[in-house]
């Protein structure tokens, strides 16, 4: 759905010599899971840290239709190519650090309690620990982060962590159905938005389609 290959998204988690099983034959892989792996990488690279000039520059060049989650790709599209790494980065200074604290917290922890470091993030713990994802070597941002979590959908449904649909459904449903929405809606509407606020968009449309086909599965 992006064109934007998973090694410029998150090169970090699929290097250009990645030779995972789930990279090595393109042809056997589900071409369905394929591009709903990159929508979540694509979130997640835009939300983790601020995204460098070569990943505006792919981003910028991702097409679109005329169905919602298109338009939704063109507008981010048409952002990136107006966006500098410069002010891409002192956007994302405001809205997600901030001196102090940004405008906004990407904590599933804090919209579904209040609080940062409570009770939904200690459940995200032991569902990660029971599918073996561990936090990587000299990160402290706690997990339930957005970008992390969509890291993980993305890993789930491409099945790069064990455990298949069910699993997948399952932590979408356990972990960001409940407040996901409500952030990008934020997002959307915080005054540093600018080219965040076309990121926003495309995570509150990504977020309702995959509802939507999670509650036509039940």
């Amino acid at each position: 759905m992006t064109g934007v290959s998973r090694t410029r998204l998150r090169p970090d988690l699929f290097p250009a010599n990645d030779t995972s099983s789930i990279a090595t034959d393109a042809a056997a892989r589900d071409p369905v899971a394929e591009a709903r792996a990159r929508e979540y990488l694509l979130l997640s690279a835009l939300l983790v840290a601020p995204p460098k000039q070569t990943l505006l520059d792919q981003v910028a060049t991702i097409k679109g239709d005329v169905s919602t989650l298109g338009m939704a790709h063109i507008a981010l599209a048409d952002a990136a190519a107006k966006t500098s790494e410069a002010s891409a980065g002192a956007e994302y200074f405001r809205l997600f650090v901030g001196v102090g604290r940004g405008e906004l917290l990407p904590y599933g922890s804090y919209y579904l309690s209040g609080f940062l470091n409570e009770r939904p993030l200690v459940r995200l713990r032991q569902d990660l620990a029971r599918l073996g994802v561990e936090r990587a070597e000299g990160v402290f941002e706690p997990e339930d982060h957005i970008a992390t979590e969509f890291e993980v959908m993305a890993g789930l449904v491409a099945g790069r962590i064990p455990g298949g649909d069910a699993e997948a459904d399952a932590f979408f449903r356990r972990h960001l159905a409940p407040w996901a929405r409500r952030f990008f809606t934020d997002l959307g509407a915080a005054e540093g938005s600018d080219f965040y606020r076309s990121v926003a968009e495309l995570g509150r449309t990504w977020i309702d389609i995959e509802t939507a086909v999670l509650d036509l599965s039940r």
